[in-house]
């Protein structure tokens, strides 16, 4: 980095940063609540799914939902480790919310943050039985998918290079739920039941993915922590959303 140049400018033009020590207050503060919201989606969705292994009609199913959980559990305590550099209190963080805590089944919250903790607002809705945990396991997951491969190219190095550690690993667990949803639709009754959850999933997935035109996007572009806007990423999601369901029979 130049002398004469800002540390702003310096991450305008595409540049990355290594340490808290060089990051300015302002940086500091978003990349830790984008660390947060991750750190806390993990956790919550680890907790809901950990809620439904008993659900899973066999052992296959059983040891897959089992990994999702455990592996979404480490996800977070990489990101979580990185948080504690910037200060985080590591020790205390796992345990101070309740993650398996959830909204009414009908709550309309749309991207509102609820709560004490950071969590995407879809981690708020309850899961109802097997089906419809492997429906928003699909559907989320083709998101966090997405979301996660913007992320990859963060500003902040050793945040960025953890993502794409994880990358793969959440692929595969929207892989082992498309495999599960094949199984299901082979059922006419529970292909419906299937579809119903489709329906109930996709705006709170949606939601995910923030406002169109927003404001705070240009904000994280210029600090290099954002690349692509909200509705690029939305897109990506609903046309490859549209695609599975129609190799499903879900559309």
């Amino acid at each position: 980095m130049s002398e004469t140049m800002s540390i702003e400018e310096y991450l305008r033009q595409g540049g990355v940063l290594t340490s808290p020590d060089n990051a300015p207050p302002r940086y500091r503060g978003e990349v830790l609540r984008l660390m947060a919201s991750f750190v806390d989606s993990e956790l919550a969705g680890a907790a809901g799914f950990a809620d439904i292994i008993n659900d899973a009609p066999g052992i296959k199913e059983r040891i897959a939902t089992a990994r999702i959980v455990l592996e979404k559990t480490d996800h977070a305590g990489r990101v979580l480790d990185v948080m504690g550099t910037f200060g985080a209190d590591v020790e205390r963080y796992a345990v101070h919310h309740a993650w398996n805590a959830r909204l009414a089944r009908d709550a309309d919250i749309g991207a509102a943050r609820q709560g004490g903790d950071m969590r995407l607002s879809v981690f708020h809705y309850p899961l109802q039985g097997w089906v419809d945990a492997v429906v928003l396991n699909v559907l989320m997951g083709m998101a966090t998918v997405i979301q996660l491969r913007e992320l990859t190219h963060v500003s902040y190095q050793p945040l960025a290079e953890i993502f794409r550690e994880i990358l793969p690993r959440e692929a595969h667990h929207t892989a082992l739920g498309v495999e599960a949803l094949e199984r299901i639709v082979g059922d006419e009754g529970s292909r419906r039941a299937a579809l119903e959850s489709v329906g109930y999933w996709r705006p709170r997935v949606a939601a995910s993915f923030g406002l169109a035109g927003s404001a705070r996007y240009e904000m994280l572009k210029r600090l290099g922590l954002r690349h692509r806007p909200n509705e690029a990423l939305l897109s990506e999601w609903q046309t490859t959303l549209d695609g599975q369901l129609a190799a499903l029979n879900l559309n």
